[in-house]
């Protein structure tokens, strides 16, 4: 018995470090788990939205319009925006879904995009300028008529509570070539 005290002690010495250790991990998962004020600012865009689309299928093409909705809502406990457009494009019904998140330990926003027009996901990531209301995220997504990954930047604008603009644009020999526009008014 004595030998295995003598054994143990070294164990029973550092369990208030591990109690410590312990604690600190639970709040570092406390911190990155719970929602914060960006995520209360992402949530005041909740609701359906009507929008004015415009894109181009290259430069100096002329551009294509259609409208469409966008239904988005907080999930899992206010820690993720859903978002979920449909429209018709060009006599084909189109439906998209996003995903936005603010990471809280990276301080970053990640977004992924899928729609019907493609089998891949698009994913970005950027962040907030408080001086222009608009979020930038960068990433890459792939283009079949190049067959390759290509990279993308989409800026998002917040107007007021009720107007939004999203611009997408593409980058060609470190150009921002514009692909799309997007004007969304929020339904009352």
């Amino acid at each position: 018995m004595k030998r295995l005290l003598l054994l143990c002690l070294p164990i029973l010495a550092a369990a208030p470090l591990f109690a410590q250790d312990q604690a600190a991990a639970q709040q570092a998962w406390m911190d990155y788990m719970t929602p914060g004020k960006v995520h209360q600012m992402l949530a005041h865009s909740d609701g359906t939205w009507d929008y004015e689309l415009t894109f181009w299928m290259a430069p100096g093409a002329p551009p294509s319009k259609s409208n469409g909705t966008a239904e988005n809502k907080m999930i899992l406990g206010g820690r993720y925006q859903e978002s979920v457009h449909k429209s018709n494009i060009d006599g084909m019904e189109f439906e998209g879904r996003g995903l936005l998140a603010y990471d809280n330990a990276k301080k970053i926003f990640q977004n992924s995009w899928i729609d019907n027009m493609g089998t891949g996901i698009m994913l970005l990531q950027g962040t907030w300028n408080d001086a222009s209301h608009s979020l930038t995220l960068t990433g890459k997504t792939y283009d079949p008529m190049q067959g390759k990954d290509i990279e993308m930047k989409e800026v998002i604008t917040i107007q007021d509570n009720d107007h939004h603009t999203m611009e997408m644009y593409y980058v060609k020999d470190g150009k921002d070539i514009k692909s799309m526009e997007m004007h969304l008014t929020r339904r009352k």
